[in-house]
This record gives C-alpha cells, sequence and structure tokens, in this order.
C-alpha cells in the first residue's frame, strides 16, 4: 500500500475519469463558436447528443468486457479510443464529421468512467477504498462545475479546437502511467455478454431521438422518413423486450419495470436528465448570442446552476443518511426544477444577467435535490440479485434523458427560430448583400449589424432558446406529478451511504449487485473507522483496559509472526518512541512479546485469541450491517473477506 506507483495509478485513473465526464460538459460553452466556423445550428444538438449516446449504451459492455479479459487492457483500449475521437474532433472540418468523431469519443469516454472505478478495486486495499471512492465522486462534482467554464476559456483563449486537444497531453500522460505501472489483472469473471440487448436498445434510442430532431424541422411529422424512423424503433424495442427474456445476463431485466419505485424512479430520471442537459446546451447560445457575452463568462454565468447541484446532492445525501427519508426530496426537487425552467421562460433579450443567475439557481437546486436520490430510490427498491443492473438503469435513463433533451429542445429552438425569422423579416429592408440564413449558420454576425436590426434579431433568439424553456417547463411539472407515486420504505443501511459520484454522473459504472453492496458498506466503514472504532471494538471483544492504540497494534499482528517495531511504527505512521507506552501495555498484560534486543515484536497465545475475537466482532458488525439485503452465500463471503483486511489483519478466512 506504500509503493510509490500506487499514487501514479490513482492520478492516472482520475485523470481518465475527469476527461471522459468534463467531455460532457466542456463543449456547451464552445457551442456557439463552433456553430459560428462550421455552421449547421440546426444540428447543434448532435454535438452533445452524440457523445451521450455512445457513451451511455456502450457502458454495460466495457464493464463486463472488462471483468472477461483483463481491465488493464481494456483500459488502455478505452483511453486510445477517446485520444483518437479527441484528435478527430479537433480536426473536424464540418458538423457531419464533428458529430461522428463525437460518438467515437463517446465510445472511450464511456469505457474510460466504467474501468476506472473497476481498477481502484484492484489496487486499492479494502480499508482505503472508502476515502479513494470518494475521491473519484469528487472527479465528478468538479467537472460539473469548471466544464462549462474551461470551454469558456479554450474558445477566449485559443480556438474552440482545444476543447478537444486538451484531451491529448493529459489523456496521453494517463496512457503511459497505466502501462508502465498498473500490473495485469490476473482474475476473470466469465460473463454471457448481452450484445443483441446492447446494439438493439442502442439502435431504437438513436432512431426515437432522431425522430425528435427531424420531426417538424428537417422533414414533416408525416414525412416518410420520420414515419420510417418511429416504425423501426417500435420494431427494435420489441425485438429488444424478445432478446432480454432469453438473455443470461440482460442489459436491463424486464422485470424490474413491475416494481413501482423503479419504473417512476426511471421516469424522473429521464426528465431530470432532459432539463439539465437542455438547460446546459442552449444556455450559453442565449448568453453569447443575445447578451453579447464571451465564451468564459458565459461558463461562469452558469455557476450559479452547477453549484446549486452541487451543495443540493450533498445536503440531500447527509439528510437522507440522518433520517432515513427519501420520498419528499424528489417531489420538493422536481418542482423547484419546474419553477426554475418557468422562470426562465419568461427571459428576454432585456432580462438582466443577475436574473438570470437567480433562476439558475433555483433550477440547479431542484436538480440536486433530485438526481442524488433517485438511484438510492431504485437501490433501496430491489432485491440483491438485481442491485447492480438496477443501479446502472436508473443512471442509464437519466443519460438517454438527457439526449432526448437536447435533441427535443434543438428541434424546438430551431422551429422557432425558422417561424420568427420569417415574421421578423417580413417587410424589412436588409441591407444589400445581406443574406438572412447567414444568421442561423453563424449568430456571432448579429454582433455586427447596425443596432436598429441587430435588435429584432436578437429578440428572434432570445424567444427561440425561451421557447426551449416553455416547452421544458411542464415536462418537468410532469415529473413532479409522478414523483408523487415514488413510495417511501425503510432505507437499508449500505443504501444510506450516498455516493455523490453516481448521483451527478451522467453515466454510471456498470457494477455487480456484490460490488454495489461493498461500494456502501466501505463508505460506511471509513466513516465508522474515523470516529473512536477502536475503543468500540476492543470493548466488544472484552479487551476493557486496552486503548485503541493497542487495540490497532493487536490487529496488524494478526496472523505474523515476528514484526519489526520499526515497521510496525512506519504502518502507523507515528514514531517509535510515541508507540513504546500503548505496546508497553500488551507487553505487561501477556497479549504481546518482545523479542531479546527489543526490535521485534509477536502475539503471544493469549493475544493471538485476543485478535481472533477483535475480527470476530469486525465481522458481525459488518454483518449486522448487510443483513437487511437478505441471506446470500455472496455477501457472507465478502464479509468474511472484508472485516480481517479491514482490519490489515493477516488471518485465515472462516470456512
Amino acid at each position: 500500500m506504500r509503493q510509490r506507483g500506487l499514487g501514479l495509478i490513482i492520478v492516472a485513473l482520475m485523470l481518465g475519469m475527469l476527461l471522459a465526464a468534463l467531455d460532457q460538459t466542456i463543449v456547451s460553452t464552445a457551442l456557439p463558436t463552433i456553430v459560428g466556423d462550421l455552421g449547421g445550428l440546426e444540428q447543434l444538438a448532435w454535438v452533445v447528443t452524440g457523445y451521450m449516446l455512445a457513451s451511455t449504451v456502450s457502458t454495460p459492455l466495457w464493464g463486463k468486457l472488462g471483468d472477461q479479459y483483463g481491465r488493464k487492457r481494456l483500459f488502455i483500449g478505452a483511453i486510445v479510443i477517446f485520444l483518437a475521437g479527441s484528435a478527430l474532433c479537433g480536426l473536424s472540418r464540418n458538423m457531419g464529421e464533428l458529430i461522428a468523431f463525437r460518438a467515437v469519443q463517446g465510445l472511450g469516454g464511456g469505457g474510460l468512467m466504467v474501468l476506472a472505478q473497476a481498477i481502484v478495486g484492484d489496487v486499492v486495499s479494502v480499508r482505503e477504498r472508502g476515502r479513494y471512492q470518494g475521491f473519484f465522486g469528487a472527479v465528478f462534482a468538479v467537472s460539473s462545475i469548471v466544464g462549462p467554464l474551461l470551454g469558456g476559456v479554450f474558445v477566449d483563449r485559443l480556438s474552440w479546437h482545444w476543447v478537444f486537444y486538451v484531451n491529448l497531453p493529459l489523456g496521453a500522460v494517463a496512457l503511459f502511467v497505466i502501462v508502465a505501472v498498473l500490473p495485469g489483472d490476473g482474475s476473470r469473471a466469465r460473463h454471457t455478454i448481452d450484445y443483441g440487448g446492447v446494439v438493439l436498445l442502442g439502435a431504437a434510442t438513436s432512431c426515437l431521438v432522431l425522430v425528435t430532431t427531424w420531426g417538424g424541422t428537417t422533414y414533416a411529422w408525416t414525412s416518410p422518413v420520420v414515419i420510417g424512423l418511429v416504425a423501426a424503433a417500435a420494431a427494435l424495442l420489441v425485438m429488444w423486450g424478445f432478446a432480454e427474456r432469453r438473455a443470461a445476463e440482460p442489459v436491463l431485466p424486464l422485470g424490474l419495470f413491475r416494481l413501482r419505485a423503479f419504473s417512476m424512479a426511471s421516469v424522473v430520471g429521464f426528465v431530470v436528465g432532459f432539463g439539465m442537459f437542455g438547460a446546459l446546451t442552449y444556455l450559453p447560445l442565449f448568453l453569447q448570442v443575445v447578451h453579447g457575452v464571451s465564451p468564459t463568462l458565459s461558463g461562469v454565468y452558469l455557476l450559479p446552476m452547477m453549484a446549486g447541484m452541487l451543495t443540493m446532492s450533498i445536503v440531500s445525501g447527509q439528510i437522507i443518511s440522518r433520517t432515513g427519508k427519501y420520498r419528499f426530496l424528489p417531489i420538493a426537487g422536481t418542482l423547484c426544477a419546474s419553477a426554475g425552467m418557468f422562470l426562465l421562460s419568461t427571459m428576454t433579450e432585456h432580462s438582466s444577467l443577475l436574473i438570470m443567475g437567480a433562476y439558475l439557481l433555483v433550477l440547479g437546486v431542484g436538480l440536486g435535490m433530485t438526481m442524488q436520490v433517485l438511484v438510492i430510490v431504485v437501490q433501496n427498491a430491489v432485491s440483491f440479485e438485481n442491485l447492480g443492473v438496477a443501479t446502472s438503469g436508473a443512471t442509464f435513463f437519466r443519460s438517454i434523458g438527457g439526449s432526448f433533451g437536447v435533441a427535443t429542445l434543438g428541434a424546438v429552438f430551431a422551429a422557432t427560430l425558422n417561424d420568427d425569422l420569417r415574421e421578423a423579416l417580413r417587410g424589412v429592408r436588409l441591407p444589400a448583400g445581406f443574406d438572412p440564413a447567414r444568421v442561423q449558420e453563424d449568430p456571432t454576425v448579429i454582433q455586427r449589424l447596425p443596432p436598429e436590426l441587430a435588435a429584432g434579431f436578437l429578440h428572434v433568439y432570445a424567444d427561440a432558446i425561451a421557447a426551449v424553456f416553455r416547452v421544458a417547463a411542464p415536462i418537468m411539472l410532469g415529473a413532479f406529478v409522478l414523483s408523487w407515486f415514488i413510495p417511501q420504505a425503510r432505507l437499508r443501511e449500505t443504501t444510506k451511504a450516498a455516493d455523490l459520484g453516481e448521483g451527478l454522473g451522467a453515466a454510471s459504472a456498470e457494477r455487480s449487485s456484490l460490488e454495489e453492496v461493498e461500494r456502501g458498506l466501505m463508505r460506511l466503514a471509513d466513516a465508522d473507522l474515523r470516529r473512536g472504532y477502536y475503543e468500540r471494538l476492543g470493548a466488544a471483544a472484552g479487551l476493557d483496559g486496552i486503548t485503541p492504540q493497542g487495540v490497532w497494534v493487536l490487529t496488524r499482528l494478526a496472523g505474523e509472526g515476528w514484526v519489526r517495531a520499526g515497521a510496525l511504527a512506519e504502518r502507523a505512521q507515528v514514531s517509535r518512541e510515541w508507540g513504546r507506552p500503548y505496546v508497553d501495555q500488551l507487553v505487561v498484560v501477556g497479549l504481546v512479546r518482545r523479542s531479546e534486543d527489543g526490535e521485534e515484536l509477536r502475539l503471544t497465545d493469549e493475544g493471538r485469541r485476543a485478535a481472533m475475537r477483535l475480527v470476530g466482532c469486525s465481522r458481525e458488525g459488518l454483518r449486522r450491517l448487510v443483513e437487511d439485503w437478505g441471506e446470500s452465500t455472496e455477501l457472507e463471503r465478502m464479509v468474511d473477506r472484508v472485516a480481517p483486511e479491514l482490519l490489515g489483519a493477516r488471518v485465515d478466512r472462516p470456512r
């Protein structure tokens, strides 16, 4: 655990996850400039949607392939795919190329997020895993806040191409460290991978997103293209349903939808993703075009929304941990988010940025109260066997909701903009040689028009973006109504340990049910170790009078022969002089023996029995934390494995 390479591995893993998480939000503030350079305003939504769809749909495959073929080589492959996609995005010459290369980027990004979290379990001891999970949760939180801001900085200081090029040096560092330092993982888990389910669900989702993108704008709703896409989506969903019934390890078991908590949480999560990514995509356009602020400042003005989300995600997790109540949070959160959407729909070109910041704060607070809780609702409702797939299913619907939100609201924006432009240009004398279509291809042209003409175009853009929120507000209000149908149930202990990263991340790692419980258990254990754990453990094992420091020494000597006192002090990160009184006490009461030269320590027979009692008490404490999942051989084995590892004891596992 003290080897120098571990720190490098963790940094590389966090860097990989940061890159993938950033690319969900960093593009938003660069989109107006990208559209101005490449044209294709009507395709703007797909720059975001292409990444999210590829990342979300590929997530289950990366997780299971990593288990089956080794996570190191899969993680290296994910980095290479992501970097190739990033380089190609920066080299794009038109919107079609950019969208295609964003999908390549998303394919690699899904692997980065899934495998980085899985590899932590391979290289970090059980005792420290809870702390490292917190670090990775912080990566999601940081990326959601700084993404829009960094996108604006790169556009202002360099060019929009650097929104993608910045990934190359950072990703290269992560790749080098992983290749050089990360040991190969010998463990393998066989899976029957549901390739059919992944392909059919991804194809059906893509067809539906295309319907919402093209319907009523590029093609009429009654056109053969739109009708054909609807028919194809319906056929693919039916085929997916048949495939899931036959799959040994389905991507999303259909039986989960019979649970009211899962169904309602999935629908509400879909709408929350719809609102969050819709707002993130079109607000920078409003700020940069209508108010003329720089890309960097447009990222700054989005901070109230992101800060509200982060703060309320943390507060919601604390409330749930202390009270065990969660049902009221999505109800209040969706109502608050609906109010924020409605307030944003009232904005005009004359609205002040301060007022807009207040509206965004309301929206962010509402989303923060909801996103974190929906994962907890699902985890608490399903049986242990379905815990892993249900958790990834809940975040899948939020991610897909984001894809639909960007696409649907993009269609609303484009349709409203076209109608308003036709109305605004009726009877207006335009300057010689001025083509109104340029306003759609490059919104920044408005800033160079005469004031009286620019005012009309600014009103058109402001109204088109307000229309986005006029559509989103009633949809979010629908989520408020549905959230009343989420049932309240007694909260399981490991489910109380909220994972901030899962609440904010747009795509979840694909983990088994056992891994999900172990993550919660490690977060609880990590918190417990910091609150007088060894004192309580010693009392439970009948070691009255032994200091917590002495209990620590007993557990570290368990299962060992002679141990150098200096090595033990180094392990405790204290000097030998500081620890000597605690060891002296153990020697006096006959639990520890010193070598003749005083340099080495080992347990006496009585000390070994005391150490085994300590491990047994730790095991019982962990067992109580997971007993509300019901009887499971897997959970029993996990507790037997984790208990001695948590104490740093090297003892035989009970048979």
